[in-house]
């Protein structure tokens, strides 16, 4: 399956090493002012060689919008955007050819096609998130207009961790730094970490919290289509993912019913909750609150390190791999998660008020 959503839809396409990736937007609203200097900044955070602690692959990923968009507006019809590769080196990749890299899907795909593109993973690369990262920035244009707003940030690298409520930062610093932590003595030593497991031709994992403010009451619905579960199937189709949360988490497992429970009670003619434990969504719908959650990351499976392996004849093998790759994928990922709740927030904005009469 190449697509995602209902009735906001998109299709990505494209390889790691092809010519091109991109994508069609179906089902986007018409009216909706496209500022391409906001695309090409939301493109900025996610591209790769935007720092020492990430792959030196030099994309720009300029986005070319080919349909879609007249005038600077929208147009109700299919967006279709296209993004060249313009700085793949194929070569690194073919020792590759015939051997499996520990943790990365070339076995799977083999098994599952008969066939695999090993440069660079094909379409299992990360290098397909820059489309959903494209999609997600029109997605924000229109939730801007409705009053919603999408903020993601690292909270954890490793073992260091932020151990404050994501209320307690100053969440406009995110971008202040390399790492994307509003915390600057925090993200001092993330960066720090990144760079020793980097020497080491080692990788490291982590956390990034996510907040969406503004959603309306009433996104979601009760069973299949719950609002946390559309969310959840979006970050875990994130390269790389390993768990999602959301509100007080597993950590509400260890708790009792009355610590966990979001109180009522009226707010000046408004009804509100004392707490927000649950994460804004009850039930599988956004009840009005922030809604927040995290998603956790596992270590970048390609080493610059010997791992034994198999080849595709399962002969035993020792693996060292080239290529220019992320010794931490979190930075980086922190608009690719912003990217993703955008669309399923504007999705199910659209599904609800196409139920209302």
């Amino acid at each position: 399956m190449n697509s995602f959503g209902q009735l906001l839809r998109l299709t990505t396409f494209g390889e790691s090493h092809g010519v091109a990736i991109g994508g069609v937007l179906d089902g986007f609203p018409s009216g909706i002012a496209i500022d391409e200097d906001f695309v090409r900044g939301e493109m900025r955070r996610r591209r790769p060689g935007q720092s020492v602690i990430t792959t030196q692959r030099d994309e720009q990923d300029e986005v070319r919008f080919l349909s879609g968009v007249f005038e600077g507006y929208s147009t109700g019809t299919p967006i279709a955007f296209m993004i060249m590769n313009n700085n793949n080196r194929s070569d690194d990749y073919g020792n590759l050819r015939d051997v499996y890299r520990p943790s990365h899907a070339d076995y799977v795909y083999d098994c599952k096609y008969g066939v695999r593109d090993y440069r660079g993973g094909g379409r299992s690369s990360a290098r397909e998130t820059a489309v959903r990262v494209c999609a997600g920035a029109l997605a924000k244009l229109a939730l801007k207009q409705l009053g919603m707003t999408v903020q993601a940030f690292t909270s954890q690298v490793g073992e260091i961790s932020l151990d404050g409520h994501y209320a307690s930062y100053d969440l406009s610093l995110v971008e202040s730094n390399a790492v994307r932590c509003p915390d600057a003595d925090k993200a001092q030593q993330m960066e720090q970490l990144i760079l020793d497991v980097k020497r080491q031709g080692d990788t490291v994992g982590g956390v990034v919290t996510c907040v969406a403010k503004g959603v309306p009451v009433g996104l979601g619905e009760p069973l299949y289509d719950k609002l946390s579960a559309s969310l959840a199937s979006a970050m875990l189709s994130i390269n790389a993912v390993k768990g999602f949360e959301y509100g007080n988490g597993f950590a509400a497992a260890a708790g009792r019913g009355s610590q966990q429970n979001d109180v009522f009670f009226n707010d000046e003619g408004r009804i509100s909750t004392r707490t927000n434990n649950s994460g804004g969504i009850q039930g599988g719908i956004s009840n009005g609150n922030d809604i927040y959650f995290r998603v956790a990351f596992k270590p970048v499976a390609t080493l610059l390190k010997e791992q034994p392996t198999v080849t595709k004849n399962g002969e035993d093998a020792v693996l060292l791999a080239r290529g220019r790759h992320d010794p931490c994928v979190v930075p980086r990922a922190v608009p690719v998660v912003e990217a993703m709740t955008a669309l399923v927030l504007l999705d199910h904005y659209m599904l609800d008020r196409a139920r209302r009469f």
